[in-house]
């Protein structure tokens, strides 16, 4: 019998990487930065100023699509990141979008505006939990349910192009709950919603993605408020037209791989 050392596992046995546990400056700046555009536009919104708060939570979406990966790309990913990345988009995608609706409009349908308000809240803090638990079995090209940060944009996307038009609240105020409802609903379905995670902005692209870029910039400086509820509206539609066209091909709708290891989940995503 040999007394010779085990042979090392090969490289690709060993176990992935778990998160640091360190606290990292840079990317938690920049989620620092977007949970301060959700706050700021909580009051905003309680003083009046809905235009001011719209633009306070596009901001923070813009922060929010930069945290993670400028911690990839300095590899400084940590578990605390995480955390605080997801308490971070409950205020500013969560709490924030539903405050500002129910006082611009909501307020006025009196128990429903509430019952809209809360629905909308308590279906962003099950989808960002879902998120959280789900990373490892969801196919990182779709989300599974509408983004927090696009639910976000539809709800306060369609109190600025309300505002920006000199629309009354009280005139829209059934609009608003339907929208808000749907928002909120549409988060915590298993409908499938391209991720962009997929897109590279370290490979060469074709110059005419750059003038098309130039383009789409110059289209929305034509009407922000109206372009950009378009385009989320665009969004926030896609994932059911994806979900319809895989059930009519017999395809798997939801695109959520099920872990063997939980039997139990079998059959929940189809």
């Amino acid at each position: 019998m040999s007394d010779a050392p085990d042979p090392l596992p090969p490289p690709d046995a060993a176990e992935p990487r778990k998160p640091r546990k360190g606290i990292y400056v840079l990317p938690n700046l920049f989620t620092l930065a977007a949970l301060f555009g959700g706050f700021y536009a909580i009051v905003m919104a309680m003083n009046g100023r809905f235009e001011q708060a719209a633009l306070g939570v596009f901001c923070a979406m813009v922060l929010d699509s930069l945290d993670g990966r400028v911690a990839r790309m300095t590899n400084t990913q940590s578990a605390f990141g995480e955390q605080m990345d997801s308490l971070a988009d409950m205020v500013s995608f969560g709490a924030a979008p539903a405050l500002i609706a129910y006082v611009w409009a909501l307020t006025s349908l009196g128990r429903w505006g509430w019952i809209a308000a809360f629905v909308y809240c308590a279906c962003a803090a099950l989808r960002l939990a879902r998120f959280n638990v789900n990373t490892g079995v969801v196919d990182k090209r779709f989300f599974q349910g509408l983004p927090s940060p696009a639910a976000a944009a539809l709800v306060t996307g369609f109190i600025w192009l309300m505002t920006e038009a000199q629309i009354e609240p009280e005139q829209v105020r059934w609009v608003m709950f339907a929208v808000t409802l749907y928002a909120g609903l549409t988060m915590v379905t298993n409908v499938p919603f391209y991720s962009f995670k997929d897109v590279s902005f370290k490979r060469s692209v074709p110059f005419a993605v750059i003038v098309s870029i130039a383009l789409g910039i110059a289209v929305i400086n034509i009407d922000p408020p109206t372009v950009i509820f378009a385009l989320f509206v665009a969004y926030g539609l896609s994932g059911y037209v994806l979900y319809i066209w895989r059930r009519s091909r017999g395809l798997q709708a939801s695109l959520i791989s099920t872990s063997t290891d939980e039997p139990d989940e079998r059959g929940l995503h189809k």
